[in-house]
């Protein structure tokens, strides 16, 4: 086998921060840097074009530079694992939320301990979406909450509580006051900020829904699915213009479908999207014919 292997050359598709892909080259030869994180890592998300933050089962978040690898700066301060990283792109401000049930503001380039802290949840924080101008902050848990603070002050400026509503993940609409959440009790709400009152509720899929993303004109979402032996496990696309029905669903993972994003496009290619598995794969799917790439 190795040596059929080592005849074999092909090439897979790299995508750049700025949106224009090109080719990586055989495969094994993926850029690939000194870990950063002395645990798993939990969670990733951009900060900036050539920036990523991530955190992690150490209890810390890290700062990384996507060209170099080299971690910028690290933040500690949750007592246990950092459950999810976000930032407002182009903002200097960094969100942690953690299995200690807190969620912590931190500044890039501020001093070394967080900004602000936000507590209040009861269990376990699950979801984190904040605002475009990073003035605004939802956060969800598996306490069947979600919140919204002010993050200058740390003020919880609301909060809304629906049965079984065991959050997974919250994203929010570029440009518009709304928040997408997916949950446990296997359904995706679109929430409107303003008021914290949900403004829309797809169909509910037959398994958990695990992450969920907006593209960035903001007019589709995503959400994924939990599974197992090739049942569930799928993607599916919903249009927010017209919320009565999914419009694609992107199927071939085995066990559940841990992550799904929308893919920078470029301009020569067509819409596409990528999916994560706990089948150990990555898939890149063409958005509009569920092809696979």
């Amino acid at each position: 086998m190795g040596k059929l292997q080592s005849k074999i050359s092909f090439h897979t598709t790299k995508y750049r921060a700025d949106g224009s892909v090109g080719q990586t080259g055989p495969a094994g030869a993926s850029r690939q840097h000194s870990p950063a994180h002395t645990d798993a890592v939990t969670s990733v998300a951009a900060l900036k074009p050539d920036l990523c933050v991530s955190g992690g089962k150490d209890k810390s978040g890290l700062v990384s530079s996507w060209r170099s690898g080299a971690a910028l700066r690290r933040f500690i301060g949750h007592e246990r694992e950092v459950t999810k990283v976000t930032s407002a792109l182009d903002s200097s401000r960094v969100f942690s939320a953690s299995r200690d049930k807190t969620v912590m503001m931190w500044e890039l380039h501020g001093t070394s301990g967080p900004s602000q802290h936000f507590p209040g949840h009861d269990l376990v924080v699950t979801g984190l979406a904040v605002s475009p101008d990073a003035s605004q902050l939802c956060t969800g848990s598996r306490d069947n909450t979600v919140c919204k603070w002010d993050t200058e002050t740390g003020e919880c400026v609301g909060r809304a509580a629906i049965s079984r509503n065991l959050v997974t993940h919250l994203c929010w609409v570029p440009g518009e006051p709304y928040v997408i959440q997916t949950s446990e009790d296997k359904t995706t709400r679109v929430w409107d900020s303003r008021e914290l009152q949900v403004a829309h509720t797809f169909p509910a899929k037959q398994h958990i829904q695990t992450c969920c993303d907006v593209s960035q004109d903001g007019r589709y979402c995503l959400s994924s699915s939990s599974g197992s032996a090739g049942h569930g496990a799928e993607a599916t696309l919903w249009d927010l213009r017209q919320t009565k029905g999914r419009v694609c669903e992107y199927k071939g993972h085995f066990q559940t479908t841990t992550s799904c994003v929308f893919l920078p496009r470029g301009p020569a290619l067509a819409p596409s999207i990528a999916t994560s598995s706990s089948d150990s794969t990555v898939k890149v799917w063409d958005q509009d014919t569920a092809g696979r790439g």
